[in-house]
């Protein structure tokens, strides 16, 4: 089994752009899955998030579409060949950025189309011709209707996370592109899980797939450690906190399950001084890809993300993965956890199981299930507090650390050994003025002001009933100013009299 990339036979264009990114060894689903792409078979592969599914079918793909390469500027020379469909707006711009540096070497044109963005920009792109087409279906289904896309010449079309795809309901829009596609054509399905759905999708539009299974099913990587702790709902965020300065980490994933918590939580946790981003559905595009760009520059210590960020997501050297929120679908766990320990790299997994929620046992249970694997539910011990120095905010001295609602002063001990003494109290400064000395006296009633008094006692209008009031008068501040008269205007001058027309 081939084993190094020099020994394929890639064009010198790919291999100079592979040799660049530092590719040495491929891994078992690249070794597997390109030969047999190479050959045009159809693939339906399945492997642990993290092994290199995008160089497994973009490289030989490229390849293949190399008889196709020309350096012509006519769009109608650059006509849509690859088709490659993904569930979420950032693993489409990942893979787009892969699929434009192994192409970078050669005259092979691609482009990225994904919602949340104007269409304009994507229009003249595509206006130009793409030989490599990456996109989210709910946009390309909107450039095909715009007439912005034509997939007629398409030779091959991946489905890459096709069981996210699924989840998120984008079968009907998967089958409506698949209709625009010509029949002949090769087909390349992946996914980390493979699921009854999938396979009744592959059976569907794959011909005689070759089906690659490099690890068990549903599986969770060897290198991943992965620890659950039973936890009352108040305690999680002081465990986060624990966890990370008790292991040293300095970046993690952070997942919830709803946006308005994701949200939440961000904040919280950005209170308490620590560098965090968020990233939901309810974020612009820009905003989402601005929070992927600081984290990946090490800018951003938490990602705090709903599983928008579960799928596909390649940031090297993350540490750790935090299930603040247990996953409702057992399957999101496995891709959650995937975003550490990727490429062979050990990784550190924790999930917070709410003590008292019956709804994450039975969650747990489900993860337990999927991945064959007992996981025992963990208590964890709360460090002591510890005093760290002293806070003067001018008043009182504060212990560093103590809860914001329950300050209390902080008593010296004695010198002779005995319990400290209440602080004596101080005492109360002269006042400079003599009105604030004087007790406390009651005031009557308020009495009417004469303006108002003066209006009650004048009867109402005839016509009108007593038991109606009038609308209640308020005095004026300013007084209207009656309108200034204008001055006369000035005579005009003898000598600018105008002259009397002669009477005839």
């Amino acid at each position: 089994m081939t084993t190094s990339f020099s020994e394929l036979s890639l064009a010198e264009p790919l291999a100079r752009a592979v040799a660049e990114m530092g590719y040495e060894h491929m891994t078992p689903i690249q070794a597997q899955a390109i030969p047999v792409v190479l050959q045009g078979r159809d693939v339906m592969g399945a492997a642990q998030t993290g092994t290199g599914k995008t160089a497994a079918f973009s490289l030989p793909l490229l390849q293949r579409l190399l008889k196709h390469e020309n350096a012509s500027t006519s769009p109608a020379r650059h006509p849509v060949r690859a088709l490659v469909l993904l569930p979420t707006r950032e693993l489409a711009d990942q893979v787009a950025q892969q699929i434009k540096l192994y192409a970078k070497y050669t005259n092979m044109r691609s482009a990225v189309v994904f919602g949340g963005m104007d269409m304009k920009p994507q229009t003249l792109e595509l206006k130009k011709g793409v030989e490599v087409l990456v996109a989210t279906p709910g946009r390309l289904l909107d450039h095909i209707e715009a007439k912005n896309a034509v997939l007629n010449q398409v030779e091959y079309v991946v489905l890459d996370e096709a069981d996210r795809m699924l989840d998120i309901g984008f079968l009907p829009d998967l089958q409506r592109i698949l209709s625009y596609l010509p029949k002949q054509r090769t087909t390349l399905l992946f996914s980390a899980t493979f699921s009854p759905e999938i396979k009744r999708l592959a059976g569907s539009y794959l011909q005689d797939p070759v089906t690659i299974e490099v690890a068990r099913s549903n599986a969770t990587a060897s290198t991943v450690e992965q620890h659950f702790y039973s936890l009352k709902e108040d305690d999680k965020r002081r465990a986060l906190h624990q966890v990370l300065r008790q292991r040293g980490i300095t970046q993690a994933f952070v997942f919830v399950n709803s946006k308005l918590g994701c949200a939440r939580l961000a904040r919280s946790l950005e209170r308490e001084g620590l560098k965090t981003a968020a990233l939901h559905g309810d974020k612009s595009q820009d905003e989402r890809l601005k929070a992927l760009a600081a984290f990946k520059a090490g800018e951003v210590d938490l990602l705090v993300c709903t599983d928008v960020a579960a799928r596909g997501l390649d940031i090297k050297d993350v540490p750790a993965v935090f299930n603040f929120d247990i996953p409702f679908n057992a399957e999101d766990y496995v891709h959650r956890i995937g975003r550490t320990g990727r490429a062979g790299a050990s990784g550190l997994a924790v999930s917070f199981v709410g003590a008292d929620s019956r709804n994450d046992g039975r969650l747990a249970a489900d993860i337990e299930k999927l991945i064959g694997k007992k996981m025992e539910l963990e208590a964890l011990e709360f460090e002591e507090d510890r005093p760290r120095g002293r806070i003067n905010d001018g008043r009182r001295m504060y212990r560093e650390g103590e809860e914001g609602g329950d300050r209390r002063p902080r008593r010296e001990p004695r010198s002779d050994g005995r319990a400290p003494s209440a602080a004596p109290s101080r005492a109360p400064s002269a006042s400079r003025d003599p009105f604030f000395d004087r007790p406390y006296e009651a005031g009557t009633a308020a009495e009417a002001p004469a303006w108002e008094s003066a209006a009650r006692t004048t009867a109402a209008p005839r016509g009108i009933s007593a038991n109606i009031k009038s609308k209640r008068k308020v005095a004026a501040l300013f007084k209207a100013q009656p309108a200034p008269v204008p001055a006369p205007a000035p005579a005009a001058s003898p000598a600018l009299q105008p002259e009397a027309e002669p009477q005839t």
